[in-house]
Parts: structure tokens; C-alpha cells; sequence
């Protein structure tokens, strides 16, 4: 950091590891050089480690999965499988464990395979949780991204809804559009609670669920670092990362419209495709796909130079093609390191 050619910059983190080291640059050296807007690093540890997060969140009031810590196999003992919908397994570090494996989550059957699988994880030195899946779609998946000054003021919330996803059950969103804030005022309700409560400052982009059993929007994680769909809250006028500059300057942060254009569409070209031919039976029509297409945001491809993008779609497509994960037993293959796909390797982003 000292060496960059850079007398002063405002440094905004896009990974996990990378928010918590600088959460700690104000005690720094390059403190003077370097500015940011940032929690602390015992929020950020709270938000960012799952088995800690299912921890705090079960001592409030906000709803939320039910979550399982597991340090020893006694721990598994006690997970009421029968009062449960279905059960996965998820690390306590995301970003490592997507690294590693280019796996999200792990489905386990029974309480055998949860201990199998556990057991294989563990001696890799991961660190797991067993979670609750919430019944719902694809469709039924929420985020609420935005911005929370120094003085505890969210100057910036947009809303926006998951329409496809890539890879299935454990991927990114590859499809979605903004919604009004009115539609997840639960949700919005449980977030401002729970940022109050930690104190939180910066960006951030919070996750729920919509539980098809009772309608109640369950928080299932927050991210504390720039997200894929940052550029589209940006296009739609919620520009966080403006925000985040101005505040870690200590300026008056801009405050954004609530009042943002809502069913705007935003689209991860690469995964969509192969989402939208791999599942047949759930796509809309071709008609209705192209339409959302032609109207969207995207991430890399733009219309006006269209090249990057398709160049990206390409090699992705070619890869997909040759790509065959590499398979143990059948009972391992969903523990198992596997060759990644492209859209895997990046499957912390959301």
C-alpha cells in the first residue's frame, strides 16, 4: 500500500477480508493517506462470520433462518431434523470456502450425511454451520442495498428482487429488478434495527428471503463490501459508493431519492443464458426473456461496444461445455473440490 502512486485516495472494500483490514486503517500508518468509511471490526466479524451472525441474530427479535453452529460431531446431535424443512450446509466463511470449493452451500439429506459430510469439511479446516432452507423460489429472494453514514443516517436504501439464478439453489442472481421499498417494509424494518444495533457505517447489501410458509421476510445474510449489482443501484440514482467517499472525507453525504425508478431490470448476461437454458421448465417464454433483455442494465456487456462482453459470454459458453466436475462417491460429490465453472469462481458476489 505505501509504494501505490497515490498521495490520497478513498479505498472502498470488495471483499470480505479486504473490509476487515480496513476497518483497521485509522489505527495505521496510512491513515493520513488513505481514507475510509468503515465499520468496526468487531461489527464487521459479527456480519461477515455466519456461525456468529446466526448467534447474534438469535438473541433479537429479527427473523432469520434457524442456524447451527458446529465445532464437534455432539453438535449435530441436538439439530431437530424432523422439525425442519431441509437442511444445508453453509461455512462460516463464505469467501474462503467459495475459494476452495466454488460451492455456496451443501445440501445433506439425514443427519448420517450431515455428519459425513461435516466430518470431511472439517478436516479441511473449514468452519460450518447447519442452516434451515426457507421454502421459496428463486423469485422469493430480496436484497436491500444502501448506505449508513457516520451519523447513524441511511442516506441511501434500494430494493430490488431476484428473478433467476446461477447456478441453481446456491448461485448468483442472474436476473433482477428494482422494487419499491414499500414491498419489503419488514424487511427494511428488521435491517434498519439491526444496522442501529451494531452501529454499523458504510455500504452494505442485505439479503431475505420470503418465507412461502408465513410471508415473513427472513434476513439471511449482509454483505459489508461493494456487491455485482452495485453499478445498478448507481443507474438507478442510489449511488453508494459516492456516498462512501463523501463520508469517509467527512462531508455532507448525499442523501438519495426513495423515489428511484422501479421495475428496471438488471442482468448477469453470462449466467442468465445458461440459466435460462438449463431450466426448461421454469423459464418464462423466449418472448418475455429477450424483452427483459433488450431493457436492461448489465454488468459487462454494453450495446455500444458490445465486444467485451460477448468475448466474456464466449470463453464462459466454451468453458461450460468442457466443464465436467470431478466426482468422488456418490454420497461426497457435493463435499467434493470440484474443477469450477466461470460463474462459481466468483460465487461470493451475489
Amino acid at each position: 500500500m505505501s509504494a501505490m502512486p497515490l498521495s490520497e485516495a478513498v479505498l472502498v472494500p470488495g471483499a470480505d477480508d479486504a473490509a476487515l483490514w480496513l476497518a483497521g486503517l485509522a489505527q495505521s500508518d496510512l491513515a493520513g493517506r488513505f481514507r475510509v468509511s468503515s465499520s468496526s471490526h468487531q461489527t464487521l466479524e459479527i456480519l461477515q462470520d455466519k456461525a456468529r451472525f446466526g448467534e447474534y441474530l438469535a438473541r433479537t427479535r429479527i427473523p432469520h433462518p434457524r442456524t447451527f453452529s458446529i465445532a464437534c460431531s455432539s453438535d449435530i446431535e441436538v439439530i431437530p431434523f424432523d422439525a425442519l424443512d431441509k437442511v444445508f450446509i453453509k461455512p462460516a466463511d463464505s469467501q474462503h470456502f467459495s475459494q476452495v470449493t466454488g460451492q455456496k452451500g451443501v445440501w445433506v439429506r439425514s443427519r448420517n450425511e450431515l455428519e459425513s459430510v461435516w466430518e470431511r469439511l472439517d478436516a479441511d479446516g473449514f468452519k460450518l454451520i447447519a442452516q434451515e432452507y426457507i421454502p421459496g423460489s428463486a423469485a422469493d429472494h430480496y436484497f436491500v442495498d444502501g448506505f449508513r453514514d457516520r451519523h447513524g443516517v441511511l442516506t441511501g436504501l434500494f430494493a430490488r428482487r431476484r428473478l433467476r439464478i446461477f447456478p441453481a439453489d446456491f448461485g448468483n442472481s442472474s436476473y433482477c429488478q428494482s422494487i419499491p421499498l414499500r414491498d419489503v417494509a419488514g424487511a427494511v424494518d428488521s435491517l434498519s434495527e439491526l444496522l442501529q444495533q451494531l452501529n454499523y457505517r458504510g455500504i452494505f447489501s442485505a439479503e431475505f428471503k420470503r418465507d412461502a410458509r408465513d410471508g415473513v421476510y427472513r434476513l439471511l445474510e449482509v454483505n459489508t463490501r461493494a456487491w455485482w449489482y452495485i453499478e445498478f443501484a448507481a443507474r438507478c440514482g442510489v449511488n453508494v459508493c459516492r456516498m462512501a467517499v463523501e463520508d469517509a472525507l467527512d462531508l455532507p453525504v448525499t442523501v438519495a431519492t426513495r423515489a428511484y425508478p422501479v421495475g428496471a431490470g438488471c442482468v448477469s448476461l453470462a449466467g442468465d443464458v445458461q440459466t435460462v437454458f438449463s431450466r426448461r421448465d421454469q423459464r418464462p417464454s423466449w418472448l418475455k426473456v429477450l424483452g427483459q433483455w433488450a431493457t436492461a442494465h448489465y454488468h459487462v456487456f454494453r450495446w455500444n461496444d458490445p465486444r467485451p462482453g460477448l468475448s466474456v459470454l464466449w470463453q464462459l459458453l466454451r468453458r461450460r461445455v468442457a466443464w465436467r466436475p470431478r466426482r468422488t462417491s456418490a454420497d461426497a460429490t457435493s463435499a467434493a473440490v470440484v474443477a469450477r465453472s466461470p460463474m462459481q469462481q466468483g460465487a461470493s458476489k451475489r
